[in-house]
């Protein structure tokens, strides 16, 4: 999705009754609507027929692939985004950027408020919290190297050996964070020779500089070039996000005897290439699945980053819990003054014998006793809100107005209910791809 249907789609989302707030995260594999609705049903099935609308799509379809989360579980959602735990590859880094660029692009467009605001802020916080205070980074960099072992022992190369790439050649294809790390570690590898390719000539040049740098020699070539160099490379390491293949199997020469490396998602590479004789193929779906089954892998990988995002989102929802009950607080003690006053005047009418400075002290002392009735209940109730999970209206009396715990025969409190009873209002999440983390719920709601 570009920007300017971004634009169109966000514009389109606010103009439904039951949305006021609308931001979309639209990357090369996921898209991801986040919402401020007033009711849940109504809110979802505006954002499907949006997404119908704009894109052509048939809803039924749209259905089957879209997954929601709501309120905490959304707000949960984008910061786990943010801080690169629900990517391909755990820890790339561009992910926060496109956060950050959606986030701005929907706030000139005027379709974020304070719900979604504080949520975006929240995500990029806790983004870079991940970053910098955990080794998150260094996942991209295992995957990597992960990536580029599986590849060599396929090719019948002891990756434990000392430059198990000496006398070859690799291609790399991209110019980002990925590309980056699969160069350095090709170099660490032994690889004799570096070609680099990038839509953006300038970037590859970059790259190849930093390669030249390091020792291993780089050349540069136009990335619509890129299958004319297939003859002369052992490797093809490819990570560009591209709208399209970078190799297909009409690129590679008769006789070729070719390692492929994909680490996009969607693939950069056709699978069909694999079917060449002399070809063979990793891609970072098969690289996932591996690792996943590798029982050397670290089962903790990830854990802190995680630890970081449980703390920011507890902040997050009590914070907003707090906000939400303001206005009721505000309200409450506004009824109480008006009360006040009309008891005031009735007591001055009947009254009209009393003199200036007792009406004062009456006045005083009433007031007073009002503040101490409703203090312990303002503070009380912010507390409470800012405590996740339901409180039964006894224990909200006995919480709001510290009073003591009277012990009954009431029925225990229920701790599930059917979706149809979800809450009104709140944050929705969209998005095209299954999270992570929770359970997700389908559109439709079966």
């Amino acid at each position: 999705m570009d920007d300017s249907v971004r634009g169109q789609t966000t514009s389109a989302l606010v103009e439904r009754p039951s949305l006021s707030e609308a931001l979309i995260v639209s990357t090369c594999n996921r898209l991801e609507v986040y919402t401020v609705t007033s009711s849940f049903h109504t809110g979802v099935n505006d954002v499907v027929e949006v997404l119908h609308e704009i894109s052509g799509v048939d809803i039924e379809t749209l259905r089957g692939y879209l997954y929601v989360r709501y309120a905490d579980a959304a707000a949960e959602h984008m910061l786990v985004v943010a801080s690169g735990l629900d990517s391909m590859v755990v820890g790339e880094q561009q992910i926060i950027g496109q956060v950050r660029t959606a986030y701005q692009q929907a706030t000139e467009a005027g379709t974020v408020g304070p719900g979604l605001h504080a949520l975006a802020q929240t995500a990029l916080h806790t983004g870079k919290r991940v970053h910098s205070e955990t080794d998150i980074d260094e996942a991209g960099a295992s995957m990597v190297s992960f990536a580029i072992d599986r590849a060599l022992t396929q090719m019948g190369i002891d990756p434990t050996s000392e430059k198990p790439l000496a006398g070859r050649t690799a291609l790399v294809l991209g110019a980002g964070a990925m590309s980056s790390l699969a160069a350095t570690h090709l170099g660490r590898e032994g690889v004799d020779k570096l070609i680099m390719a990038n839509r953006t000539r300038e970037r590859a040049e970059r790259l190849a500089s930093h390669s030249d740098e390091a020792g291993v020699p780089a050349e540069v070539i136009d990335f619509a070039d890129r299958a004319q160099v297939l003859d002369r490379v052992d490797m093809v390491v490819s990570a560009t996000g591209a709208d399209d293949f970078t190799v297909k199997p009409a690129d590679i020469p008769a006789g070729a005897q070719l390692m492929l490396v994909d680490l996009s998602m969607p693939r950069d590479i056709d699978d069909a290439c694999a079917e060449v004789p002399g070809v063979d193929l990793v891609n970072i779906e098969r690289l996932h699945r591996a690792k996943r089954e590798d029982p050397t892998g670290d089962a903790t990988e990830g854990a802190d980053a995680l630890a970081i995002v449980r703390e920011e989102l507890e902040a997050f929802t009590s914070e907003q819990r707090i906000r939400d009950v303001v206005p009721a607080v505000s309200a409450l003690r506004k009824h109480a003054n008006e009360l006040l006053l009309d008891e005031l005047d009735r007591l001055q009418a009947r009254t009209p014998e009393m003199s200036q400075e007792d009406w004062k002290e009456v006045t005083r002392t009433v007031r007073r006793v009002m503040d101490k009735f409703l203090h312990e209940p303002t503070v009380r109730v912010k507390k409470l809100a800012a405590r996740s999970g339901s409180v039964s209206y006894e224990s909200a009396l006995q919480e709001l107005f510290g009073l003591e715990a009277v012990q009954t025969t009431a029925p225990p409190a229920i701790t599930s209910v059917n979706a149809s009873e979800l809450p009104d209002a709140g944050i929705v999440a969209i998005v095209n791809s299954p999270s992570t983390t929770g359970q997700p719920v389908s559109v439709d709601g079966s």
